[in-house]
């Protein structure tokens, strides 16, 4: 799949139909990606899921017709999708950083906000250290929780780091911790293949289970809450997380789809992708991410 080009005819596609009630799963369908790809390559790719592009765009469109135009701003907030005159005053306000009714001030000061265009520049001298490894079946045990395909990128969501923060405060990984040996407790973050027309993805936190596992009782486990998590053998490009904080997770998935898609003949997989933090990793090194792909 060509992700710019069909993020571009995405974005083509809400220009056309901003007046009409659309949210980033009636786009998705109509490039022919699942809910929760589309989000993801979006929201990496432009900086914004495109949920907030549609709102950021009619809000945009709405100042320029309140400024241009006598109409009355009921009437305007109803054309844009606003059900109440209050809710469209708070996201007007939000955006623009003043309230409908004084926009039409001389003085007034309105954000402009247009169309994307994904435009891919690629700049010589650049490195960008990544390798392709070929994996065998894989097999895990993890905790396990569904999320919402919106907090994907997000950064006023923390659904997914309070997941690892309560694990840690409440000891929960230390039933299959245990299960490894001393230097061989790394933790896998997992991300559950698409699902079609699913507006949930499953995140689970897990270690490998392989000949250095020890023996465990799967019944036991399920009443703690845990799950076998199988992958299936596959292709994956791994990079590199080097950073203190979640951040450099997010600028790591900017290069797969900035950088390394455009360039490299490879696709996205549908398949698990996955964090690997390391119990004794490298200086500086936060994890590495595993991501699934194949040949164009």
């Amino acid at each position: 799949m060509e992700w710019i080009a069909a993020i571009q005819r995405a974005i083509t596609y809400m220009e056309e139909h901003l007046m009409e009630e659309i949210n980033y799963e009636d786009v998705a369908k109509q490039v022919h990606i699942s809910n929760y790809e589309f989000h993801r390559a979006f929201s990496f790719l432009t900086g914004m899921t495109a949920n907030a592009y549609i709102r950021n765009r009619k809000l945009s469109l709405a100042g320029k017709e309140i400024v241009e135009t006598d109409a009355k701003i009921t009437d305007i907030a109803l054309k844009y999708g606003y059900e109440t005159p209050e809710s469209f005053t708070k996201a007007f306000t939000r955006f623009h950083g003043i309230a409908p009714k004084f926009a039409r001030e001389e003085s007034a000061k309105l954000l402009l906000f247009n169309p994307l265009v994904i435009k891919i520049t690629v700049e010589g001298g650049k490195s960008m250290d990544y390798r392709i490894v070929h994996t065998n079946e894989q097999r895990f045990i993890a905790l396990a929780r569904s999320f919402k395909n919106e907090i994907i990128n997000d950064e006023e969501n923390h659904d997914i780091p309070d997941f690892w923060s309560e694990c840690n405060e409440k000891n929960l990984l230390r039933p299959i911790c245990d299960l490894r040996p001393e230097g061989k407790r790394d933790l896998y973050g997992l991300c559950s293949p698409t699902k079609e027309g699913a507006d949930t993805f499953e995140y689970g936190i897990g270690v490998l289970v392989d000949e250095q596992t020890a023996d465990f009782d799967m019944a036991e486990m399920k009443k703690a809450g845990f799950r076998v998590w199988d992958v299936k053998p596959g292709t994956y490009v791994v990079f590199d997380c080097i950073g203190e904080d979640g951040d450099c997770i997010g600028e790591t998935w900017q290069t797969f789809y900035k950088e390394f898609l455009p360039q490299m003949g490879y696709e996205a997989e549908s398949e698990t992708d996955y964090e690997i933090y390391f119990e004794k990793g490298r200086e500086g090194l936060m994890c590495e991410l595993w991501i699934p792909i194949r040949k164009k």
